[in-house]
């Protein structure tokens, strides 16, 4: 098979920053993506209705002439984060609300510490039909790094889908085989968004023959044996798994740093990157479920109806993307050859 044809598919997961950031990361996601579950994690975070709604007004300004690119918005979950707030987000039209427990990624010190605090704040997601969005890792620094996830799972995750059973969650960018177990054998309304990278790579294309920081995301990449459950799991064609970049821009010079600052920014190859794994893996037919189909559903949002092509063309990731500022970013695979291309 030389072109395929899909309909027009669906970010679940991605991270946009602001202000000129906009300008180079709308555009980039809005040219294949008709929508975007857009992360809340800004300086200062997203953590009401008013601040989410001026967001949205942000972003639509940044759309190229004429798209239809349409944001879903997410407030960020605090500590503080009341009853009243879920309320107030849900009549404002935001459909989630993300949790990072406290310092697990970007921009993320304002997040949990108490997540047993937290359960009247799940029930109102619950019963306003909002979903609940999950960094899930521990961020107990005696606990190695490779294990966070798990532990979260076992620790927490566990007991949030048990306790609130009408709550819709999706387990963001897993990285492991006990993710992937876990939500396939979850109650249904449990769900999980799966990144590019953690589909292409394990942690010896960060690790062996040094360090690649524009390899370095969080949840870090694993053992080549988890990237593979990942793999198997696409391949399967579940509906509980979707596509969700977590596509993160950084400027080159904080990626390569002491700040080391985590994410893989990913927009202007991901679909493409996407569909390079399901050719790879004889899947190509289960691309379109994947990318297009399960999270519209999951969300309870009505399918696009536009498609988009993709053709096997050979080309190259750019080594270098300029920001509207002049800092340049380092692109996910950059300098690297990539199988599809966009039609």
């Amino acid at each position: 098979m030389n072109e395929i044809t899909i309909i027009k598919p669906d970010d679940w997961h991605l991270h946009f920053r602001d202000e000129d950031m906009l300008l180079e990361t709308v555009p980039a996601t809005a040219r294949c993506f008709e929508r975007a579950v857009v992360m809340p994690n800004l300086v200062p975070p997203v953590t009401t209705a008013e601040l989410a709604l001026r967001y949205k007004e942000r972003i639509l300004a940044a759309r190229p002439a004429g798209s239809s690119f349409t944001p879903v918005m997410t407030i960020y979950l605090t500590d503080k984060t009341s009853v009243q707030d879920i309320k107030e987000a849900k009549q404002a039209g935001v459909l989630a609300a993300k949790m990072y427990p406290a310092g697990a990624t970007t921009n993320s010190d304002s997040g949990v510490n108490s997540l047993e605090s937290l359960y009247p704040v799940f029930e109102a997601l619950a019963e306003n039909n909002m979903l609940l969005l999950i960094h899930g890792e521990v961020t107990q620094k005696h606990i190695d790094i490779f294990d966070r996830e798990k532990e979260f799972i076992d620790q927490h995750m566990v007991n949030i889908v048990e306790r609130v059973p009408n709550l819709k969650v999706v387990f963001e960018h897993i990285t492991t085989k006990d993710a992937v177990d876990f939500v396939l054998s979850a109650r249904e309304g449990v769900a999980a968004t799966i990144t590019p990278q953690h589909l292409m790579l394990n942690r010896n294309d960060m690790l062996d023959g040094g360090m690649r920081p524009h390899n370095y995301c969080l949840p870090v990449l694993k053992r080549s044996t988890h990237q593979q459950a990942l793999r198997d799991v696409v391949k399967a064609g579940s509906p509980k798994f979707f596509l969700g970049t977590d596509s993160a821009p950084h400027a080159k010079h904080r990626k390569e740093s002491d700040c080391g600052c985590a994410g893989c920014y990913s927009a202007w190859s991901a679909l493409e990157l996407y569909t390079q794994v399901f050719d790879e893996l004889g899947v190509l037919d289960k691309l379109e479920g994947f990318a297009s189909l399960y999270g519209a559903d999951f969300y309870g949002l009505p399918r696009n109806t536009e498609t988009v092509t993709l053709v096997r063309e050979s080309w190259e990731v750019p080594t270098s993307i300029t920001l509207p500022n002049g800092d340049p970013i380092v692109p996910f695979f950059a300098g690297k050859q990539v199988s599809w291309k966009l039609k």
